[in-house]
């Protein structure tokens, strides 16, 4: 009786092995060039943000690669480094001698814990656990100083490759696209869902962070918060957290500014926060999210968290990304590799339910 059924065959031994030997290669570009993983994944949100009108100066206005590619870099820089940068000055300014900070931070942190515990008697910032917030207060905001230079290195690194995937954006495409082992048809799906989720989230995430900033900065002024302009910046940022998002600022501020004696401002604050923001968080992720591209709540939320892990702030837009794309790549293999032709269980809609039941009964 013949075994051979139940033998490996040379071919399948090779692939596997040419597949290990990628892998290991891969491995070691990745563990050692990790650094420069934001910078790569900028540069690819840069590019596909950009592709059309690149394209549209090479190929309809023919324009010379390298100053279509200088002139989109030159764009992304103001629209892009210059707001960050002017940000980032202001909080600095405002913020002053990082120790004189601190000081000021330990102080806002008293008062709060002193009027809530005056109120309920309950030590919600016991000794030890404010002493904790105040320490992991230093750490991150020594540790945002320290990164200076590094994001600065990302940032340069992120624009030297934009250029070269610019620059020759065809011969770019048709490498990915020679590169990957799959249907013809399979890679254009990847590409079009990728290019959508990556618009939706580098355009739709920063317009909503900007638009919540906006409404609560209106409250802030109404309200007579202090420093209502730093508020602004901070709760436009913290807004893109998933879950806490721009609570982390306003509900500490209400909360310090009640515990000052401004009861009624205070009280305000959080009540127009809570609501009007909080809407317009809503208003801004059910429209303009689902316009650009219809990605589950719940694939932002652990998207983001997983993102900001892995990748750091361009995990933002990244993490959402990667968790969409895991589930399309298991959609591709199906299609790729199963013999499996079932139709999907397709539902009755909900009224030929109804009247089943009716009948039955």
């Amino acid at each position: 009786m013949s075994n051979s059924k139940y033998q490996i065959s040379g071919v399948k031994i090779k692939q596997v092995f040419l597949i290990l030997i990628i892998c290991a290669f891969v491995y070691l570009i990745v563990s050692n060039l990790s650094m420069f993983i934001p910078s790569l994944l900028g540069a690819l949100t840069l590019y596909i943000v950009c592709r059309k009108f690149n394209f549209y100066l090479q190929e309809e206005k023919e324009w010379k690669p390298v100053w279509s590619s200088l002139l989109i870099i030159f764009i992304c820089m103001v629209v892009l480094v210059v707001p960050v940068y002017l940000i980032g000055d202001m909080i600095i300014d405002k913020l002053g001698d990082s120790k004189e900070y601190m000081e000021k931070f330990n102080v806002f942190l008293d008062k709060i814990h002193d009027y809530i515990y005056s109120r309920t008697k309950f030590d919600i910032l016991s000794k030890e656990n404010l002493e904790k917030v105040k320490d992991y207060a230093g750490k991150v905001s020594t540790s945002a100083v320290s990164s200076t230079f590094n994001t600065l290195s990302i940032v340069l690194s992120m624009f030297f490759m934009l250029y070269f995937l610019l620059e020759k954006p065809r011969v770019f495409e048709r490498l990915i696209g020679s590169a990957t082992p799959l249907k013809r048809a399979n890679i254009n799906l990847i590409g079009e869902k990728f290019r959508k989720l990556v618009i939706a989230n580098a355009v739709g995430i920063p317009v909503v962070a900007l638009g919540q900033g906006i409404v609560a900065v209106i409250g802030y002024f109404i309200f007579g918060a202090p420093s209502p302009i730093l508020l602004f910046a901070l709760t436009a940022i913290t807004s893109m957290i998933p879950i806490v998002g721009g609570a982390m600022v306003y509900v500490p501020v209400g909360i310090y500014m009640i515990a000052e004696g401004d009861t009624t401002g205070g009280v305000g604050l959080l009540l127009y926060c809570m609501i009007i923001v909080g809407l317009t968080d809503n208003i801004l992720r059910f429209t303009l999210l689902k316009r650009l591209e219809n990605i589950h709540p719940l694939n932002t939320v652990f998207g983001i968290i997983m993102g900001l892990n892995l990748f750091g702030f361009m995990g933002l837009i990244f993490g959402p990304i990667l968790v969409s794309m895991t589930v399309l790549l298991i959609q591709v293999y199906r299609d790729e590799f199963s013999d499996d032709d079932t139709p999907e269980l397709e539902l009755p809609e909900p009224k030929e339910i109804e009247k089943k039941i009716d009948l039955s009964i």
